[in-house]
């Protein structure tokens, strides 16, 4: 075969084996720079479907209402370019007037910045809005990929071309007006995102993750400086709704004062609100924020604003001379502006601080440490020291049948010492949600009470074993199960127990990692167990005959079974380091949170 026939095979071939072949749920992001579906097939040439806006000039800032029509389509992909260079990447963020049908993804690593169908589900009509970035050429086209059916579909269809005006530098966009963001004083478009370079020597700066760059995608940031009688502040975020934060004079939801920076009708409206309890923030009718400015572009939420340092006729607004815990806060704003529940737990500073004294560069948790310490002392106990324990005194029996500690069996000894650790450590991780919360917690599912199932599980197991019959004991056999079927629905819910906690929002452990993490743990921990298993077997098949008591749970186990000790001492320290491995990543995960 030829050399460019063979590249074209291997070309099919891996459009036909891609896993978002046919893209059926418009995850289209492989396809980002050619705009190509790989469906196997040429596409056509003249174009059934048309794009339309509402405008033909724009300015950073401005939004876009783009249209997508033409006869009965299945998917679409849209983007923005240079026109004078339409195979550069995509430009600008886009935002969406039906969830349903269409949905935002990240293309050249800009957030937002195109636009695909959800599923096959036949559509005439699409519109989105598109916001021109601060970096945004003279000239900006529109494209489109159409597909009607899996083989007919037609690649970056030309749209209408957007220009700037002739100014050399961009100005407030024209809906950016004083009543549009219910503020009493004039509004203004940022040109370009905040700087973090001040920070630490002029301004009091707060980040997560921590000293990241406030034009990151993924960059929590808010800034204070003080001028004079007032601070100038700076907050920004990767948000599609709102970003708040407030002072707080403990680190709970409650008597706070708070200030919002919330995305309305593509562009941002800036307000203060009290916040009573755990209920909604309650706005204030006047605001008393100045020099309000504002960007939204490229998967970026940034507002700034100036507040005198004492408010004394304003109810609710702070002295900002004085020490406060801070939290900092996003979440999803449906149409109107109405805001919901954050979607993931507040950031909190770990202390209190003056945002007018010291300049400061610190970064906060937005899990509390008690919490903190309750995952990590839990996952200490169900993960290296219960799981060692175990393995030990169902296999180690022989191999250290002869060695001795402190006059017992040495098997004996480790196991029980890491069982015991395993209840110190469970009944003092247990104790912590209740003191964090003052109670019982309403908002955390099922987790507390197999939480506490666990809790009596692993304290009933201690005492059981505190009464067990000697070796040879009638009811010996009778202990043995009861003790093996306890410690493992212990162990069993545990597992449970963690899945379900390390998504709740007071730890919310990095999804999907966390998931996969753990099952690839249960995993590790039932290969070694069942390779001991295939390994005793073996060797007790060597025998002629095998003693009735090798089939009672925790008895000794035959003569045979010792010949594996160098193998066994293998395999224990290699599942020791497997399961240090594993703890030190879920303790890395909750110590970056």
């Amino acid at each position: 075969m030829e050399l460019p026939g063979l590249a074209f095979a291997v070309w099919m071939l891996i459009c036909f084996y891609a896993p978002v072949g046919g893209y059926p749920n418009g995850k289209v992001r492989e396809a980002c720079t050619s705009m190509v579906p790989c469906h196997g097939s040429s596409p056509q040439l003249s174009p059934e479907h048309t794009i339309t806006v509402n405008g033909t000039e724009f300015k950073p800032g401005d939004s876009i209402e783009v249209h997508l029509s033409g006869p009965v389509f299945e998917g679409f992909f849209i983007q923005a370019r240079d026109a004078e260079h339409l195979e550069s990447p995509a430009l600008g963020s886009f935002m969406l007037a039906d969830r349903g049908a269409s949905q935002l993804l990240t293309c050249a690593h800009t957030k937002n910045s195109a636009v695909s169908h959800t599923s096959k589900a036949k559509k005439k009509h699409i519109k989105v809005y598109w916001i021109a970035p601060g970096n945004a050429p003279k000239r900006v086209q529109f494209l489109a990929t159409v597909v009607k059916k899996y083989k007919i579909f037609w690649v970056k269809i030309p749209g209408p071309i957007v220009s700037q005006p002739n100014a050399l530098s961009p100005t407030p966009p024209l809906h950016a007006t004083s009543g549009a963001v219910s503020t009493s004083h004039p509004v203004s478009y940022l040109s370009k995102p905040f700087n973090a370079s001040s920070c630490g020597r002029t301004k009091f700066c707060i980040r997560n993750p921590s000293n990241c760059d406030p034009e990151s995608a993924s960059c929590f940031f808010l800034s204070f400086q003080q001028e004079g009688s007032s601070v100038f502040v700076e907050m920004s975020g990767p948000s599609e709704g709102y970003l708040a934060f407030a002072l707080s004079h403990d680190q709970w939801m409650g008597d706070d004062d708070a200030y919002l920076c919330v995305g309305e009708d593509h562009r941002v409206r800036t307000i203060t609100a009290y916040l009573k309890e755990r209920s909604p923030p309650v706005l204030d009718s006047e605001n008393a924020l100045e020099d309000v400015s504002w960007r939204l572009a490229d998967g970026l939420l940034q507002c700034s604003f100036r507040r005198s340092i004492r408010l004394p006729a304003h109810k609710g607004r702070f002295n900002l001379d004085a020490s406060y815990y801070i939290f900092l806060a996003d979440g999803e704003a449906s149409e109107g502006g109405v805001i919901h529940k954050h979607r993931q737990q507040p950031l909190i500073t770990n202390g209190i601080y003056n945002i007018t004294g010291l300049p400061q560069d610190i970064g906060g948790s937005r899990s509390p440490r008690l919490i903190k310490a309750h995952g990590t002392l839990m996952f200490i106990a169900w993960i290296t020291t219960v799981s060692i324990g175990v393995i030990v005194a169902r296999f180690f029996k022989p191999v250290w049948s002869y060695s001795f500690l402190f006059g017992k069996e040495m098997w004996f000894q480790v196991h029980r010492m890491l069982m015991l650790t395993t209840v110190m450590l469970t009944s003092i991780s247990f104790v912590l949600p209740f003191i964090y919360r003052g109670g019982w917690s309403q908002q955390a599912g099922f987790h507390p009470y197999l939480g506490c199932t666990v809790m009596a599980l692993a304290i009933f197991q201690a005492l059981m074993a505190g009464f067990r019959p000697s070796r040879h004991a009638p009811r010996r056999q009778l202990f043995n199960w009861f003790h093996w079927c306890t410690g493992t629905a212990a162990r069993i819910l545990a597992v449970v127990t963690m899945f379900l906690g390390m998504n709740l929002a007071a730890l919310d452990l990095p999804d999907p990692w966390d998931t996969y993490t753990m099952i690839a743990f249960v995993t590790w921990h039932v290969g070694i167990d069942v390779l001991l298993e295939i390994h005793s077997y073996c060797l007790i098949r060597k025998v002629e005959v095998i003693e009735y008591d090798r089939v009672q749970i925790l008895q000794s186990l035959t003569s045979a079974e010792a010949e594996g000790r160098l193998f066994k001492q293998i395999v224990l320290t290699i599942y020791v380091c497997g399961n240090i491995v594993f703890l030190i990543a879920f303790l890395a995960a909750i110590n970056q949170i």
